[in-house]
């Protein structure tokens, strides 16, 4: 399938997230309302779908978790507010679990174009699942794309946010499979003294395979502040 449409608002990690102005379910919201946060922002194809449901139920289980990273959720679908509200209240009635984020109403589609969560090869009506994780400088730092016929796995999204405020904090990288309280990836040296320096620190210390891959244990505060959200739990 093609998705070259998807980037129709040309959004590239990296770059300041596009400014919005919106209506949603906890009342108007602006991207200046998250400065000092991190966002997950999320689109789903639309209200009253199944697909969509199961994830609205995962995020709000899985939102104390994402508050103890300093982050919100702020989800976004082009169905009104009133069939927001009508949803949300029909979620609380049947499981008795109440949605703790809001929901943009993008009516006009006008914020879903901006971000590319609109692919015309798949529907010019609806969002597909897209992800954007944005932090305290409203920089976006990943973007993730899913089917329509394809669920999103929550603690994925929560680890992402984890390695990514790991490696700000610690100056590393995280490696493949990658959990909080795991060593984080040293930077590769620049300079041939310091690859000498770095493969003797690892033949003495057997943190690594070699010069270009070696571990180191993180800042305390790093790891309590990344810890502090265990996403084992919010499956």
């Amino acid at each position: 399938m093609d998705y070259e449409l998807m980037m129709n608002g040309n959004v590239k990690i990296g770059q300041k997230a596009p400014e919005f102005d919106a209506i949603t379910s906890f009342g108007p919201k602006s991207l200046n309302d998250y400065k000092g946060k991190w966002i997950v922002l999320f689109s789903h194809p639309g209200d009253f779908t199944p697909v969509c449901t199961t994830e609205m139920i995962a995020f709000a289980r899985a939102y104390t978790y994402f508050q103890k990273l300093n982050t919100e959720l702020l989800g976004l679908s082009i169905d009104s507010n009133p069939s927001h509200l009508a949803w949300i209240y029909d979620i609380y009635c049947r499981t008795g679990i109440e949605l703790p984020f809001p929901i943009i109403a993008d009516r006009s589609g006008q914020i879903a174009r901006k971000y590319g969560m609109i692919s015309n090869d798949v529907s010019s009506t609806e969002t597909v699942r897209t992800v954007f994780i944005i932090d305290d400088k409203q920089i976006v730092r990943t973007i993730l794309i899913y089917p329509l016929n394809v669920g999103r796995f929550i603690p994925e999204i929560l680890r992402t946010v984890q390695a990514l405020q790991m490696a700000d904090c610690s100056g590393g990288s995280t490696a493949a499979n990658w959990m909080p309280g795991q060593p984080v990836i040293v930077p590769s040296p620049k300079t041939f003294k310091e690859l000498q320096e770095r493969q003797n620190y690892i033949n003495e210390n057997q943190n690594g395979i070699n010069w270009y891959l070696s571990f180191k244990e993180p800042p305390k505060i790093c790891e309590k502040n990344v810890n502090s959200s265990d996403e084992s739990n919010c499956k």
